[in-house]
């Protein structure tokens, strides 16, 4: 049986993400060695020894989904302008771009949610478990995990990646770290939707006809 602890064992001595460790653990029947090796070899150990080096290249990429519906420009960078133009990067990026686009993160990472959201968080999940009657005991670990929910729903690099469900994003991003051999960064995104916070006029006809039949 794979446990927890394993896998957190693994992804700290290699740097790999969660569900490549449990899955390397898997594919070796739990042989901490050979799952170390099993990651080298799928090229996706060590990205964490990369992660502290400056990323001061990269790119801005634009996605446009919808017909226009939706828009969103990303900024990722890397650690050399050779990469930052190579199409594999381009792709890379697209694909993170795609993902706001179709996930719609309201943050970057855990550390850009404010204080008092979670809090507010806090509150109301709380006054949800009591209300489903939930004991007391076991309310403040109910809270706990649905935060962490919170988190996933809510922040682009905790989300799971939408090309590859086992994944999250910053699984996917570790890999590519490992792959070219490079730092990189999610520095920032925007995401637009057309009509956002704005009241659409009833213009159909019918439905006027229909509204002024009610009253």
């Amino acid at each position: 049986m794979i446990s927890a602890q394993m896998v957190k064992e693994l992804r700290e001595t290699t740097g790999a993400g969660m569900m490549d460790c449990k899955k390397a653990l898997v594919e070796t029947n739990g042989d901490m060695e050979k799952a170390v090796d099993y990651l080298r070899e799928k090229g996706l150990a060590a990205a964490a020894k990369k992660s502290g080096r400056v990323a001061a290249e990269g790119v801005v990429e634009s996605y446009i989904h919808g017909a226009g519906k939706i828009g969103v420009m990303i900024e990722v960078n890397c650690e050399t302008d050779f990469v930052a133009k190579t199409p594999e990067f381009h792709s890379f990026v697209r694909d993170l771009a795609m993902q706001v686009a179709a996930a719609n993160p309201q943050y970057l990472s855990r550390a850009e949610v404010p204080a008092a959201i979670i809090e507010h968080e806090r509150e109301i999940l709380r006054a949800q478990a009591l209300n489903e009657g939930k004991p007391e005991k076991i309310v403040d670990k109910m809270v706990d995990g649905r935060v962490e929910k919170f988190y996933k729903d809510n922040c682009l690099l905790e989300q799971t990646f939408i090309k590859d469900p086992d994944k999250s994003v910053t699984d996917v991003v570790n890999a590519q770290i490992s792959k070219i051999g490079e730092n990189i960064v999610v520095r920032r995104f925007v995401r637009y939707q057309m009509g956002e916070g704005l009241e659409k006029k009833v213009t159909d006809f019918a439905a006027e006809v229909a509204e002024a039949v009610k009253k």
